[in-house]
């Protein structure tokens, strides 16, 4: 087995602590990789939140990195050492499902080996995310990372950018299209970004009309205050496609009604019950959708277009040892936006 280090969860509330990590060798087909920035993402929150210390696995987060390949397995043949990777939050699947077949790892119905947290497929071990110094993964599930991508910048695309990528991507946003971006966070900043990169006229709603300069910096045409019951009114039917990152819950009606005929809102940041109106979604023909993170396809797709277009996270690079001073930032929104942890001090 190899050894390294990382940051593993103590059993306090969002706490982590330095520690000795193992990692498998390497199988034929593995990549080892040395994790150089790790993006800290809410779900890393939610997952130190909800973890019992009493549990028989460790608990290491982190899933959306770019480092180098150091070694390969005997049968690896897309990379070699020296090359930068980038790595999500899938590091396995069936391969054998409808789902994996088309490209959408994501959906597979053996559910996909996540990047920590999840169970590896062949020896059953919980696997352990990228808030280490190192990572071995298959080398199907690494992607080159594009020259011209500054590496710290480029690690929230493995997650955040994917999951808005999916929506903006399968629902053909492009030139001429109306989109409106709910929430301004760690997601909806890289949705405005993506969507006017696509060629999309770019509105983003929000509660605090002072982001109205930062939404202008990041390429969006507008900024809609959704408290403002007038506003709301005036831009009723506006938006072919409306992208809710808000993550706390919420009413879903004022936003389906921004929804243009047959448009869609999709809704991306809150993983729970939601309740709608029917008459909502019925005038207007409108839709309902969500999604989550991404295929191999797609993601690989996502970073060629973030190189040709210089799209990247806004982000706020910390030593790892900072890594509790971000997790207690993130809970309270303060980041713009997104946290992005430099492993190199785990040298």
């Amino acid at each position: 087995m190899r050894t390294t280090t990382g940051w593993q969860a103590d059993g306090s509330p969002a706490a982590l602590r330095p520690t000795s990590l193992t990692r498998r060798d390497l199988r034929p087909d593995d990549l080892a990789v040395r994790v150089d920035h790790c993006g800290v993402c809410h779900t890393d929150l939610h997952a130190l939140g909800g973890y019992d210390a009493s549990a028989d696995h460790p608990l290491v987060p982190g899933h959306e990195f770019t480092g180098v390949v150091t070694e390969t397995g005997a049968a690896v043949t897309r990379f070699a050492p020296g090359d930068a990777v980038a790595v999500g939050n899938i590091v396995d699947s069936c391969g054998t499902c409808a789902m994996c077949r088309a490209g959408q790892e994501n959906f597979c119905h053996a559910f996909p080996t996540l990047t920590y947290g999840g169970t590896d497929r062949e020896d059953g071990s919980t696997t352990l995310g990228g808030y280490a110094r190192e990572y071995v993964v298959r080398e199907g599930f690494a992607h080159p990372l594009p020259p011209g991508l500054d590496p710290a910048a480029a690690a929230p695309l493995l997650c955040a950018g994917i999951t808005v990528w999916e929506p903006l991507h399968t629902l053909g946003v492009g030139p001429g299209s109306r989109v409106a971006v709910a929430g301004l966070g760690g997601l909806g900043h890289l949705a405005v970004k993506l969507a006017v990169a696509l060629g999309a006229t770019v509105t983003v709603l929000s509660r605090t009309p002072e982001k109205a300069a930062d939404a202008r910096r990041l390429g969006a045409h507008a900024l809609l205050v959704s408290t403002d019951e007038e506003q709301l009114a005036a831009a009723r039917d506006s938006f072919d496609v409306v992208i809710d990152t808000i993550s706390a819950p919420h009413d879903l009606g004022p936003y389906l009604r921004l929804v243009a005929m047959d448009g869609t809102l999709s809704h991306l940041g809150h993983l729970g019950p939601v309740t709608v109106e029917t008459m909502d979604l019925l005038i207007g023909r409108k839709k309902l959708s969500s999604a989550g993170s991404g295929g191999r396809p797609a993601t690989a797709a996502l970073l060629e277009f973030c190189a040709a277009h210089g799209v990247a996270a806004d982000v706020e690079v910390l030593p790892s040892a900072q890594v509790n001073e971000a997790l207690e930032r993130l809970g309270r929104g303060d980041v713009r936006y997104r946290f992005v942890l430099d492993l190199s001090d785990l040298d």
